[in-house]
């Protein structure tokens, strides 16, 4: 072994504790940079191996009914390579074990298993039997989450007939990646499953022989989408559509879609701040060592060694710490993958959720790990190259220093000496100590941008259950009911308030801008369901308008005051300009509302409704549920409670987890700043500190002097840290948000304590270490040493 190598390992032992500390923050930046790489490679390779593997349809269309014979028109238009049509249903189901009222969709599949669009995995089970139109195959979370297994049995109204159906298989679909109700966002596993059934069974229970009313396509290679969709809303017009839509529109696609790009946003944000951090470290650990070691650098030039070997040699203080953080990152990285791969396992039904650690990761891990080094080595390493021998042999020129604020005015006396070194230390090293801070900071930005997405779902979930939603049941009708029915509804024992909405299905057009939206029509803002914005602040339906979305504005390029072309794909299909009366900032979803007459008049009839608000006396709650599950003319039930159990579920196994990674991420970077910074103080000044010893101080308040350093860096740090992690939250929330949902910019009390807590927490732990070598500092051999 080389003697600058073994001078490299010796020292590296003699430094442990710092190095160590450098090689901790840079496996956490690692750790997070593979991990969420990983996770998001393997959302890729898990996507698109079940797409391929099921025949996942590129573009959609839903239409009343439509003859059969339309496929193969269809399938000759230029750019189309196969076409499927089918029958889709949403039906109430009767659960076994389920006192509520459950919502099944019944897909129609053939009768004979063979290659399909949106092919069916069988998890468990078989194929339905072609003789058999009782027998479905149900999603595998729908079975799961009620405890069923193949060969038992569910109640439908289909069509406002009961059948009892026979489960013979658990399967899950591309189509269902994401599976949740019609008209909602979150999931309820309980009570809301897909079902796949033969065609012939859903023709003869809907009286649809011949017909279908869904499509689904994929294109050749090379075809233009637009194209096709243009071509498809010209031929099935006639027929109730809807519009055709590609895949991106798709509401499975679009949340699975979502969730890969927040994660490549990740990948950038927390990496950049272990990797700055290490840098820092770097820099003030080996520009104290080239200061501390200036006579051994003009005995190693003295002896003829070049100053490339020596660069070399002090650039391998920077790279052995970054190197074994690098391997313990991967590492790290690989296993924490697989856990949060699982994470997303709860939330996405994949038929094979794939963990992919590709050597690319392990690759770029390696070169950012020498970028950080190079980085923060370059001014100690250039520092030692420039030094001359016989300037190195003289001890470091001493600081020039002048009165600091408590020396000047003579106040300074009313505080302890303790104090005044503290205050005089800090003065003299601003822009270090200034530095020190803000790394300090970057911990509790972490902590505060982790928890933040905590807060924003807690304050999505306040708003959605608590300030908008207030009804318990909401009963969606499977066609467009006459207003009467409204007195059918309000007649059931156990309703105490009911409330009544209208949703028309319309092409809303501004300039070259056009956008297909429903339309929602609400008797006022002030019923069971409101209209309230982020800040929990209540809106008004105004009238002589209409009321859209912040998002749908934004998208339509409208503001207060333009008038929108609509133009109804339903009914008459009348079209007419409306006037934009307002804007509102909804958490979820884009929406378009009027007042519930107004938009009857925009249809030209006398009204209908499509679904029903209700709430009801708890006392009579089961035998409500027992009503609903038998009741014709409904499609499905929303229960919000159970909504929100579901949500709430959810979302704390997954918090949870990200909260316990984040929080030991920061523990670890602040500890890394604050140990170093009090080794690096302790070695500059253990000559200081030990002349004050036998001046007479005792060991409480030298330990005073050099952690109240450090003390002060945490104090200062966080308010400082609070103000980084509402910056990193803004640019979460931006980055995060979607079309699908806006993730409100609010902080909880808690947030900020929790933050605190931690850093200070922290700090004592690593105070408490430093301070053990402080009270065993050898005062004759300190003293001895020249300055």
């Amino acid at each position: 072994m080389k003697s600058l190598t073994r001078k490299l390992f010796r020292d590296l032992l003699h430094m442990k504790g710092q190095m160590l500390a450098v090689a901790a923050v840079v496996t956490c930046g690692i750790a997070v940079f593979v991990s969420m790489s990983s996770v998001k490679y393997s959302l890729e390779a898990s996507r698109w191996n079940y797409y391929n593997r099921y025949r996942f349809a590129e573009i959609f269309l839903q239409v009343k009914r439509a003859p059969e014979s339309w496929r193969e028109v269809v399938s000759r238009i230029p750019g189309v390579a196969s076409v499927s049509t089918r029958i889709v249903t949403d039906v109430t189901l009767d659960v076994p074990g389920l006192d509520e009222p459950a919502t099944g969709r019944l897909v129609s599949i053939p009768e004979r298993s063979e290659p399909q669009l949106n092919g069916v995995y069988i998890v468990e089970g078989r194929y339905i039997d072609p003789d058999m139109t009782d027998e479905v195959i149900a999603s595998r979370p729908f079975m799961d989450a009620n405890g069923l297994k193949p060969g038992d049995h569910v109640g439908a109204v289909i069509n406002g007939r009961w059948k009892e159906l026979r489960i013979v298989g658990s399967g899950l679909s591309p189509e269902y990646i994401y599976e949740v109700q019609p008209g909602s966002f979150f999931p309820d596993k309980r009570r809301f499953g897909v079902f796949w059934i033969s065609r012939r069974a859903l023709e003869s229970a809907l009286d649809m022989d011949g017909a279908f009313n869904d499509l689904s396509l994929t294109l050749a290679h090379g075809a233009s989408g637009k194209e096709v969709i243009m071509r498809l809303d010209q031929m099935f017009a006639r027929y109730g559509s809807l519009g055709a839509y590609g895949r991106d529109e798709q509401l499975s696609d679009r949340f699975i879609s979502d969730e890969i790009k927040q994660l490549g946003t990740q990948i950038t944000i927390l990496p950049a701040i272990f990797f700055s951090v290490a840098v820092f470290l770097l820099n003030i650990v080996l520009q104290r060592l080239v200061s501390t070691q200036r006579d051994q650098i003009a005995v190693l030039k003295a002896m003829g060694y070049a100053n490339a070997e020596i660069a070399l040699h002090y650039l391998g203080f920077a790279l052995v710490p970054t190197g074994a953080g690098a391997l313990a990152g991967s590492l790290a990285g690989a296993w924490l993958g697989t856990r949060l791969v699982r994470i997303y396992g709860d939330f996405y039904n994949f038929s094979e959720l794939l963990y992919v650690f590709r050597p690319e990761n392990l690759i770029t891990s390696v070169l950012l790990s020498i970028i950080a080094a190079v980085a923060g080595a370059l001014l100690a390493l250039r520092r030692a190259v420039q030094l001359p021998p016989a300037e190195a042999m003289r001890p470091e020129t001493p600081a020039l220093y002048r009165p600091g604020v408590l020396d000047r005015g003579g106040f300074g006396r009313r505080f302890p000496v303790t104090v005044r070194i503290i205050v005089r230390n800090i003065e003299r090293r601003p822009w270090k100590s200034a530095l020190s801070v803000l790394m300090i900071s970057m911990s509790v930005a972490i902590l505060i941008a982790g928890r933040y997405s905590y807060d924003a779902v807690d304050r999505m979930s306040l708003v959605e259950f608590g300030d908008k939603h207030r009804e318990d049941v909401t009963v969606i009708f499977n066609k467009p009911m006459p207003t009467s029915v409204a007195y059918q509804i309000a007649s059931l024992e156990g309703v105490l308030e009911h409330e009544y909405y209208r949703e028309e299905p319309a092409r809303l057009s501004f300039g070259h801008r056009s956008r297909r939206q429903t339309l929602k029509g609400l008797p006022s803002s002030e019923g069971l369901q409101r209209l309230v914005d982020t800040r929990r602040q209540r809106v008004g339906l105004p009238s002589g308008g209409i009321l859209l979305t912040t998002k749908l504005a934004e998208i339509l390029g409208v503001k207060p005051g333009d008038r929108l072309q609509v133009e109804l794909l339903q009914g008459s299909r009348r079209s007419a300009e409306v006037p934009v009366a307002g804007t509102i900032d909804e958490i979820l979803g884009l929406s378009a509302y009027m007042r519930l007459d107004e938009l009857d008049r925009l249809a030209g009839d006398s009204g209908a409704l499509n679904a029903a608000n209700l709430r009801i006396d708890p006392a009579r709650e089961q035998a409500l549920y027992r009503e609903f599950k038998h009741m014709p003319g409904v499609s499905g039930i929303m229960m919000l409670k159970a909504l929100r159990s579901s949500f709430d579920e959810l979302i704390a196994r997954s918090m949870t987890t990200s909260t316990l990674i984040l929080t030991t991420f920061a523990c670890v970077l602040a500890f890394a700043i604050v140990y170093n910074g009090a080794r690096i103080s302790l070695s500059e000044r253990s000559r200081e500190l030990s002349s004050l010893r036998v001046m007479g101080l005792t060991k409480g308040e030298i330990a005073f002097i050099l952690l109240g350093e450090q003390a002060l860096f945490c104090i200062f740090a966080v308010p400082i840290g609070f103000l980084i992690g509402v910056g990193l939250s803004v640019l979460l929330s931006m980055a995060l948000s979607s079309e699908l949902y806006r993730l409100p910019l609010t902080f909880s009390p808690a947030n900020f304590l929790f933050a605190s807590g931690v850093l200070f927490s922290v700090a004592i732990v690593s105070g408490l270490v430093v301070r053990r070598r402080l009270v065993t500092l050898d005062l004759i051999a300190v003293l001895k040493t020249r300055e």
